[in-house]
């Protein structure tokens, strides 16, 4: 606050100067113009609501003082005759002073490039206060960093703070109530997050990331996936001359022990930049009940029923890293390589009772079940990029990349029955087997021409994909008591994709406007084919992509505008054709025959940063011929899950999210969203349709104590979710944190409780569909604890450089429910 008033005081005081020149006594004084760019060195992105200030360069004593636009951009003027200097400042940022030189009584600073520093300022007492949220022309972007409560929780956590994402009960990520979407690790697709996004970010301290980025109005040089748009997660690289390390360990009471450890360093003109980690996840095991009704044709009286009842238990480790190399050849000339890896391996232990009965309660089939699996995914990224500047301008660039992806996982699981079994149509005892993954390669260019008012983007893409899935299931024979394979499940799976993309697009800047206008053409071949059997899949169509993005800028505030369509392409977690028995009573199984759909986005949004942040938006989005995750039951009362082209969906939600300083030391944030849905669509001859709301909200308040102290309190609920054939969860969450920092803030000490008064959560789904009804419960544990302790030393000095362009492979579907 303090900072902020003598802001106030200096722009009154320069106002009060300029009065004065205009007095009738004397002539007028003519006025000097400072511009210039705030630029953050880390990442070599615009920095808005910096504090710039001009300062008499003899006493001092400030004269006239701006904050920087959403673009970086700034303009000060003060009158001439004095020698002044240049001070901009911001939270977090070590302070940057520079002489005014003036030519023609104008100075530009160009590009002001502030690095992040943990040192108090005392060059200059103007300060501003670090906003957590911005608010850019495409994206809305969450600063981590500014977060005091990253240092306490895991990167999923921090995920429910960020507007328009959420978390549900099974802690899936969804992106306005839908879980289409992509996400891309430094804006590049990542291994890490190729199968489950959530298992990583839970093991991922928060204090690793930087910022999140929501674009939900993806440009054109972005691959046309995600329905909903894509997530950006931004980590943390402090990437200056010498080194920094940072660990960080600590323990969940569920999910076990982690360890984390951040590395940075910078030897003349070479660099690196990364992290590792790890977690091991102990065995716990948790209750589940499946309950399915039968009804006699043409009727809604039960003709009979099917109950199941049993527990789960899985343990595990899981180790990631991730890593950023650069050799600066010379001012014009930049190559970098990168790579992530991930290598998960868990074990399944999976105990059920099953029973049947018919309308006359009489019991006709009873069975125990002991499933025994085991499950290792490896995922891992490779990727080359050379940077060429230009000798005019430095910011006109020509990128060429490359990169290669791989990840494979592989299943294996053994059922057998108890002895005391009884009734027709119980299983024999089987094993199953699954091999499935992707091999990628992805060749780029890109190239950018800024000018002051107009950048012009353009380039091309060619991404080369093949998946696989080798599978097989053997049942043990009455006769001779060995296993034999089940020929109808025995089968080898391939299914190419090539998609080839170019891209244009145009950004204009000007004074109080903001326009982004683009355009994607990719044209997508696939080739599916199956060792034994079954006829291939020949796909070949076209996708025109078009986006269009535009802010209006306000004193504090500003009002953006988005149209944009995106493509919803299946993965092979939705493709493959393998049959998962580990229930033999509810089995899955994908669908090779899937096509992608495209779906229209609109939004509006207002954003202001007077004091804290606030944004408003509203969403309208409909597609036809959507992916739908769909049951239906045989005659044998098996129920499969598998996906089809079915579905057409219009959502129209409202987005709210504050951040608001109440007092120095306290803090709230409300993150909350409402969607209105409708869905319909065709399966097996019959129609489907769904409708209704749902949405949550979550509020997040912190308060810092002296001492190096700080408490948080968190408390949630998300709504059921509307699903074609029925609805899922819904739950209430809760959490509290502390923190202590020491020793000069290089270690900090963090405690965090989630849902303190609860268990377990149960968890209930519900399906209807043709002659049979569904419910499902899953009690998963809620309560955790978790304790961890970081520690950083180092010595920085210059910043490392990084191709501003490179691979996103962001175009495949994740596989989820809906």
């Amino acid at each position: 606050m303090k900072q902020i008033l003598l802001t106030v005081l200096c722009c009154c005081f320069s106002t009060f100067l300029f009065a004065q020149t205009k007095a009738p006594v004397a002539p007028a004084v003519p006025n000097i113009t400072v511009k210039g760019i705030i630029i953050d060195s880390a990442n070599n992105k615009p920095m808005g609501y910096v504090t710039v200030a001009l300062q008499d360069a003899a006493t001092k004593a400030p004269v006239k003082s701006t904050l920087a636009k959403d673009d970086g951009s700034f303009e000060l003027k003060a009158p001439e005759g004095k020698t002044y200097q240049l001070v901009a400042v911001f939270i977090g940022y070590a302070t940057k002073t520079i002489p005014v030189k003036l030519t023609n009584n104008t100075f530009n600073a160009g590009r002001i490039l502030l690095s992040a520093s943990s040192k108090q300022l005392k060059e200059v007492t103007v300060t501003a206060v670090r906003p957590v949220m911005k608010q850019e022309v495409d994206r809305l972007s969450y600063d981590v960093t500014a977060d005091p409560e990253s240092k306490s929780i895991t990167a999923l956590d921090m995920i429910r703070k960020v507007p328009l994402l959420s978390v549900d009960g099974n802690d899936a990520i969804k992106l306005r109530g839908n879980d289409n979407y992509k996400i891309l690790i430094n804006g590049k697709e990542s291994a890490m997050m190729a199968k489950n996004p959530s298992d990583v970010l839970k093991s991922m301290p928060a204090a690793n990331i930087e910022k999140i980025e929501v674009i939900t109005t993806p440009p054109a040089k972005y691959d046309a996936e995600g329905l909903a748009g894509i997530i950006n997660i931004i980590t943390k690289k402090n990437a200056d001359q010498g080194y920094n390390v940072s660990i960080n360990t600590g323990y969940n009471s569920v999910y076990g022990e982690r360890g984390n450890v951040n590395l940075t360093l910078k030897q003349g003109k070479f660099g690196f930049s990364g992290y590792a980690g790890y977690n091991y996840r102990p065995l716990r095991t948790s209750s589940f009940e499946n309950m399915t009704t039968f009804f006699k044709p043409q009727s809604t009286d039960p003709q009979s029923t099917l109950s199941q009842t049993g527990t789960r238990g899985n343990t595990g480790k899981n180790l990631y890293g991730s890593g950023e190399l650069s050799y600066e050849v010379d001012t014009l000339n930049l190559i970098t390589g990168m790579f992530d890896f991930y290598h998960g391996k868990s074990n399944q232990h999976n105990y059920q009772v099953t029973t049947q009965r018919d309308s006359a309660d009489a019991v006709t089939q009873f069975y125990r079940l002991f499933n025994n699996g085991t499950g290792e995914f490896k995922g891992s990224d490779v990727g080359l990029n050379y940077q060429l500047g230009f000798k005019k301008n430095k910011e006109q660039l020509l990128t060429v990349s490359y990169k290669y992806n791989y990840n494979n996982n592989l299943q294996t699981s053994e059922a057998t029955k108890g002895n005391d079994f009884s009734g027709e149509g119980v299983p024999k005892d089987y094993r199953q087997y699954n091999n499935s993954g992707s091999k990628q390669h992805a060749f780029q260019l890109d190239y950018i021409q800024p000018s002051k008012i107009l950048t012009v983007e353009a380039g091309g893409k060619a991404t080369l994909r093949n998946n696989y899935s080798q599978f097989n299931t053997d049942v043990k024979s009455d006769v001779d008591n060995e296993y034999h394979a089940d020929t109808a499940q025995v089968n080898n799976f391939t299914y190419k994709q090539n998609i080839y993309g170019v891209y244009n697009s145009y950004s204009v800047k000007l004074t109080k406007w903001a326009f982004k206008g683009g355009m994607r053409l990719e044209h997508t071949t696939v080739n599916a084919d199956f060792a034994v059997g079954k006829p291939t899949v020949n796909q070949s169509y076209d996708n025109f992509v078009p986006s269009v993005s535009v802010q209006r800028s306000l004193k504090s505030s500003s009002l953006t505008l988005g149209f944009t369509q995106r493509i919803q392409r299946p993965g092979i977690y939705q493709l493959n054709p393998y049959t998962d028995q580990s229930n033999p009573q509810y089995r899955n199984v994908g669908n090779p025959n899937l096509r992608a759909a495209v779906t229209n986005n609109f939004e509006l949004g207002y954003s202001n940063f007077a004091k804290g942040s606030i944004n408003l938006s509203t969403n309208y989005s409909f597609a036809n011929n959507t992916v739908q995750n769909l049951a239906s039951v045989d005659t044998a009362g098996v129920t499969t899950t598998t996906y089809a082209n079915v579905g057409s969906n219009k959502n129209w939600g409202f987005d709210l999210n504050v951040n608001y300083p109440i007092t120095k030391k306290l803090n709230v944030n409300i993150n909350a969203e409402l969607l209105f849905v409708w869905l319909k669509g065709y399966y097996n001859g019959s129609l489907f349709s769904n409708s209704g709301n749902q949405g949550h909200i979550f509020t997040y308040t912190s308060y810092k104590f002296d001492g190096g102290y700080r408490a948080g309190l968190n408390i949630g609920y998300d709504s059921r979710y509307v699903l074609l054939q029925g609805k899922d969860n819904y739950f209430f969450f809760s959490s509290i944190s502390g923190t202590k920092t020491m020793f000069k803030e290089k270690a900090t000490l963090s405690v965090n409780v989630n849902n303190p008064f609860k268990k377990f959560n149960k968890l209930d789904f519900y399906t209807k569909g043709d002659g049979f009804e569904t419910y499902t419960a899953n009690n998963n544990f809620y309560r955790t604890i978790n304790v961890s302790l970081s520690y950083k030393f180092g010595r920085l000095n210059s910043s490392i450089k990084k191709n501003q362009r490179g691979i996103n492979n962001d175009d495949t579907s994740s596989g989820s429910r809906n």
